[in-house]
């Protein structure tokens, strides 16, 4: 235990190098000044144990370093361990005892993997043991079992999403609205990189000829770990063929029993599998705009995928420039704090996303030409309830267009 201790704390000796900047910091560190303990949420390697880092060399700037333990769960030789949550105790005394330091902060990152890590969690927080508790997971339903709900009211969750339009614009140095026009090729194949291979940040770093494999093995891990593992699924194949029907038939509307026959299984199998798939934050499935509940919940859904590097994994996607699109305004919708749905039924409107008292409506379009100009403006134009902002997202075309705004992605998503 010494060994992999010292091995995952390289901060007590040095600080860590080579981070991107990333905008939820922020909030981060406003979240400091309370108690609560700090929940990351999101899909495995979207930068959680990152944001720790980042976290670890700030707190490091004002207390001793040896003072911070980072655990990451996930290390195999904490696998004895899953089902003893009493081994927090060992490891904590096991720290001071290296360092002959009190620990103030304690990170502890993939926590799902230690059963019942909320007893331990909420033992400590109630008796002030550490100034600040830190957790990951990369499964939703981490606060919400059975002894999750022991620690309601006492934590702060934040999402982490991989790398924004706007983070990757800050890490090649493009700060302004000038600059983004005057580097304007360069921002074109940011936007391509992004529609082909995704943004995880270790695959934005890579080859374009290596992205594909690592991205292979982040969508196998996810699947095996957060949610075979932690679902005790038993058909892995029919989980798997489901998972790859929905890589290859993305934004495209189903119901339970469509799917049921597609990938031959029952209706709720599908219902639990999409379930799992979304608790590990792969897919998101959106439902029908409607200010009703029941309409929402019977009508027709659609998937959508938390990354574009995983398109690359179903079937070709290279040709179907439209659909690289739509899926990654979805992508950026969810990673600005969007409540997004989608419409269609007396029109189809790609999506209707809410945020701070606004309802907007927006049509995804490659390019607009006079062969698909009417479809897309008659999208938003004729929707049957008002909205407060109407939008075409583009590849790269900006026009007005009877009220109706048309925008480039790299425009609309700048920040």
């Amino acid at each position: 235990m010494n060994n992999v201790i010292i091995s995952q704390n390289k901060h007590w000796e040095h600080s860590y190098k080579k981070l991107y900047e990333r905008d939820v910091f922020q909030k981060l560190l406003t979240n400091l000044k309370t108690k609560h303990i700090q929940v990351l949420q999101g899909i495995r390697r979207s930068g959680k144990s990152s944001l720790f880092k980042l976290m670890i060399n700030h707190l490091s700037q004002h207390i001793d370093p040896q003072e911070i333990l980072y655990i990451n769960l996930d290390d195999p030789f904490f696998t004895k361990y899953s089902n003893d949550p009493k081994s927090f105790y060992e490891v904590i005394q096991t720290a001071k005892k290296l360092t002959q330091k009190e620990i103030k902060y304690l990170f502890l990152d993939e926590v799902q993997a230690i059963n019942g890590w909320e007893k331990y969690v909420k033992s400590v927080y109630d008796s002030d043991e550490f100034e600040k508790i830190f957790i990951t997971g990369s499964n939703s339903s981490l606060l919400n079992g059975e002894f999750a709900t022991l620690l309601t009211g006492r934590y702060i969750s934040t999402k982490v999403y991989p790398l924004s339009f706007g983070e990757i614009l800050k890490i090649n140095d493009i700060r302004s609205f000038l600059e983004l026009h005057k580097q304007l090729p360069k921002v074109l194949k940011l936007v391509d990189d992004m529609m082909n291979y995704g943004s995880f940040a270790e695959v934005y770093q890579l080859q374009d000829d290596l992205k594909r494999e690592v991205l292979i093995s982040y969508y196998d891990t996810i699947l095996l770990k957060d949610c075979i593992a932690n679902n005790q699924i038993r058909d892995i194949k029919g989980f798997k063929e489901l998972s790859f029907y929905g890589l290859s038939n993305l934004a495209s509307t189903y119901s339970y029993s469509s799917l049921a026959k597609a990938v031959k299984l029952n209706d709720k199998s599908i219902k639990d599998y999409i379930q799992a798939l979304e608790d590990c934050y792969l897919f998101s499935e959106l439902k029908l705009f409607s200010y009703s509940l029941k309409e929402q919940a019977n009508n027709k859904k659609k998937l959508y995928l938390c990354d574009n590097g995983f398109m690359n994994l179903g079937y070709s996607f290279s040709s179907n420039y439209w659909k690289l699109l739509e899926n990654l305004v979805f992508s950026e919708l969810q990673k600005n704090g969007y409540e997004i749905f989608f419409y269609n039924k007396e029109v189809e409107c790609d999506f209707i996303v809410k945020k701070a008292d606004k309802t907007i409506a927006i049509q995804v379009c490659y390019e607009l030409n006079e062969q698909n100009k009417n479809r897309e403006i008659n999208a938003i134009k004729k929707l049957p309830f008002d909205v407060d902002e109407r939008y075409i997202i583009t590849y790269n075309h900006k026009d007005t267009i009877e009220n109706i705004e048309v925008v480039s992605f790299w425009e609309y998503f700048f920040k």
